[in-house]
């Protein structure tokens, strides 16, 4: 959920560029194995399979979760970015045990590569096309905190080691050490695996509603607490859901003030730490000191 048309615009920019990117490198690197036979190819082909299917699950998702809250969904619908993360996991999990498979029996049954530096230059075209994708994925990110892209480049930048791995592999085939193909093609595998546990924790920690950093809270505690007329701040309570934070706490107040002039001090709090934190709602409750001190006494 986004009330930025702005980071509504750059979210679907992010996903159209990447199905775009993933669908050139499908139809290159499927080419450059049928020619070549390459395990390590076949690794790249894989991947980007995976990344055109997955691309296209993040650019669903960013469309559902920039949909304005509902009756049903009072807190947006931003969780669905998490949920095409956990999905990205899977499926990027799911490849690396393809891929190990493939080198193993590569392994024990070493083949030539064809075509190798036909294969060098699709390579070298998926390097170019990700290093641009990872720059507006990094501008995106940087200004929306979307989950989604987030994940979505972690795979990214997997690929851009993937691919080098893959460009050093053809070329020592190329010069026939034929086998390294498949050692490089085993080790690519478990930096796949490794990249889907990444996106996985990120994602499961969003989906179970992990705090923010502590660091964070305690920021925002001290925000409330300096503003006028706050004599003290407890409780703070913090989630994500999409690129929007949720954050709720008490503020401690003088039990004379009105119930207008509490008000007031409440939504000074809020705004201190929304200006800090534009992507944060900030939901307080102001409690009166004599009753906060005699629940702690």
């Amino acid at each position: 959920m986004t009330s930025n048309p702005e980071h509504a615009r750059l979210l679907r920019l992010a996903t159209r560029a990447s199905v775009g990117v993933a669908s050139v490198l499908i139809i290159t690197k499927a080419i450059a194995w049928w020619l070549s036979g390459s395990v390590s190819m076949l690794a790249g082909l894989t991947d980007s399979l995976l990344d055109g299917v997955t691309s296209l699950l993040n650019l669903l998702a960013v469309h559902y979760a920039l949909r304005p809250a509902d009756d049903d969904h009072r807190y947006g619908h931003g969780k669905a970015e998490s949920l095409a993360g956990m999905a990205q996991a899977l499926f990027i999990a799911g490849s690396a045990v393809l891929i190990a498979l493939q080198a193993f029996e590569r392994i024990k049954h070493p083949e030539p590569v064809g075509a190798p530096w036909l294969s060098i230059g699709v390579i070298i075209l998926s390097l170019a096309l990700t290093v641009a994708l990872l720059i507006l994925q990094h501008r995106v990110v940087r200004e929306t905190g979307s989950s989604a892209v987030r994940a979505d480049s972690l795979h990214y930048r997997s690929d851009l080691l993937l691919n080098g791995s893959i460009l050093i592999a053809l070329v020592l085939a190329g010069f026939g050490f034929h086998q390294v193909d498949a050692w490089f093609g085993l080790g690519i595998a478990a930096y796949i695996l490794w990249s889907a546990i990444q996106i996985a924790r990120e994602s499961f920690a969003v989906l179970m509603d992990e705090e923010l950093p502590p660091d964070v809270s305690q920021h925002m505690l001290e925000l409330a607490r300096g503003v006028p007329g706050v004599l003290g701040a407890h409780d703070l309570r913090t989630r994500i859901s999409g690129n929007h934070w949720f954050v709720q706490l008490h503020l401690e107040l003088p039990g004379e003030l009105t119930l207008t002039v509490a008000h007031g001090i409440s939504d000074q709090a809020a705004d201190a730490i929304h200006q800090a934190y534009p992507r944060a709602e900030v939901l307080v409750h102001a409690d009166p000191l004599e009753v906060v001190t005699g629940a702690k006494a």
